[in-house]
């Protein structure tokens, strides 16, 4: 059974970076495909400063890919790595800060929105971090910033869980049993060594390959001819566009950030969800909807059905931790629809189908192909990509224990997920039985960001409503 120890020196994965995750890191050419996150973190007092850089060092000794940096290739043909920074400063990537004038809740946002627009140095550990300090009532804030090239939402989760205490005490590690080092790469040593090992492995990769599928071929013919049509099928079906058109409202955006948070009881959001036959999830996205359905309402425009993306998990047991494990869903969401308990049971048929498609991560089968385009071709096509939605959401899941921050509790935790090319990310954990809704808008798109922040709270609101 892996111990503590084995949980932090392994997150993050192997050394190298998957296609999708080269993707992600060759795309950062352009705002719009940018895909760095900030989770703030809500503490009840100011933690100790020396506690909380000790805390960060010992953490980053434990777990290397906090220290490790992207590496390039000389040329594009093999995948980046990651490699120990040998110049790793932990004063750069830990900041201490006091909050700007009274400290009020809207200056640590705009603070957070400058922090989180900031893009991260490719030539160190794609992470960065930042304590608040002198925030009103006495209490402090963490921001920390990751990019998407080291985790997903649940990587992240992860990450939160094995990096925070589990009281006021320090933790305590094995101090026998430190990481073995990585063997440090070189843009020419890497295309080297990754293109010998694939000249090595690929003719008997390729005849254990064929061989397969004659095998599956000859034992079923039909079923392999049939599953290769179905998957034809649903290919075509996820490619496709969703039928929704853009909204005229939120269509023509910017690339700025305005953060908004909202907190929900937990509980009362699965109850709104049951009683429509649906999840915390299909709640948690009908909320969203009728939010937005409320904004177009008052700005005059009305709108039946938007296009909207959404994540979903590829992870099993048997994936390590840290890392990407997702696939992007689209389809038309349901704004026009008044009846929250309708929008629910339209929304969980939607989202299911969607799930259950065979193509659903067809991105991992080109993936490959498109990292190795040219740094601003694969801009334009991830762009593309991402920007034919007017809004994403992200249910990440939950915490299910209390966390402390150098000796201090977490009393909220608010995901505040990457904007690429949309007008509003809006993203979602639980912890402590309250569903903390992080928002991130395009002020561009939704100029009016007091009434979208009241028409949140009604949105949510209505589908509350459902639980009573």
């Amino acid at each position: 059974m892996p111990t503590a120890n084995d949980a932090l020196s392994s997150w993050g994965g192997p050394p190298d970076l998957s296609a999708w995750e080269a993707l992600m890191w060759r795309a950062e050419g352009d705002q719009r495909t940018r895909s760095a996150g900030v989770v703030i973190e809500f503490l009840d007092a100011e933690p100790d400063w020396e506690r909380m850089v000790l805390a960060h060092r010992r953490l980053t000794r434990r777990i290397p890919r906090l220290r490790e940096r992207v590496v390039e290739p000389l040329v594009p043909l093999v995948s980046p790595a990651w490699s120990e920074d040998p110049d790793f400063d932990l004063e750069y990537h830990l900041q201490h800060v006091r909050a700007p004038r009274t400290g009020a809740l809207d200056e640590l946002y705009e603070l957070a929105a400058t922090f989180a627009a900031r893009p991260l140095d490719p030539s160190r550990p794609p992470w960065e971090a930042v304590l608040v300090g002198g925030l009103a009532h006495g209490r402090a804030a963490y921001l920390l910033k990751l990019h998407h090239s080291l985790c997903d939402g649940l990587g992240m989760l992860q990450l939160l869980n094995l990096t925070h205490g589990h009281g006021p005490q320090p933790q305590e590690f094995d101090s026998t049993s430190m990481p073995t080092p990585r063997r440090r790469e070189s843009p020419t040593g890497l295309l080297v060594n990754r293109l010998s090992m694939q000249l090595v492995t690929a003719p008997g990769e390729l005849l254990r390959r064929s061989a397969d599928a004659v095998g599956r071929l000859v034992a079923d013919p039909i079923g392999t001819t049939t599953g290769a049509m179905r998957f034809g099928n649903s290919l075509r079906r996820v490619l496709t566009p969703p039928e929704a058109g853009r909204s005229p409202v939120l269509r023509d955006g910017g690339t700025g950030y305005r953060i908004l948070t909202h907190t929900v009881p937990l509980d009362a959001l699965k109850a709104a969800g049951k009683s429509a036959a649906g999840s915390v999830n299909d709640a948690f996205l009908a909320a969203l909807l009728g939010a937005v359905r409320r904004y177009h309402e008052h700005v005059g425009v009305v709108v039946e059905h938007i296009p909207m993306a959404i994540p979903v998990s590829l992870r099993t047991d048997h994936d390590p931790l840290g890392g990407n494990r997702f696939a992007g869903a689209r389809f038309s969401a349901p704004v026009g629809e008044p009846d929250p308990r309708v929008r629910i049971r339209k929304i969980h048929g939607v989202i299911a189908e969607a799930r259950a498609e065979p193509a659903i991560g067809f991105l991992d089968l080109i993936a490959p192909i498109l990292s190795r385009l040219p740094g601003p071709v694969l801009t334009e096509i991830a762009g593309d990509m991402t920007g034919g939605s007017d809004l994403q959401a992200s249910n990440m899941g939950g915490i299910d224990r209390t966390l402390y921050l150098a000796g201090t509790r977490v009393s909220h935790v608010y995901p505040i997920g990457p904007r690429p090319g949309v007008a509003a990310m809006v993203t979602m954990v639980s912890y402590e039985g309250t569903c903390c809704v992080g928002v991130n808008l395009d002020p561009d798109a939704i100029s009016d960001i007091t009434a979208f922040a009241r028409c949140l709270r009604e949105g949510f609101d209505e589908v509350l409503a459902l639980a009573d």
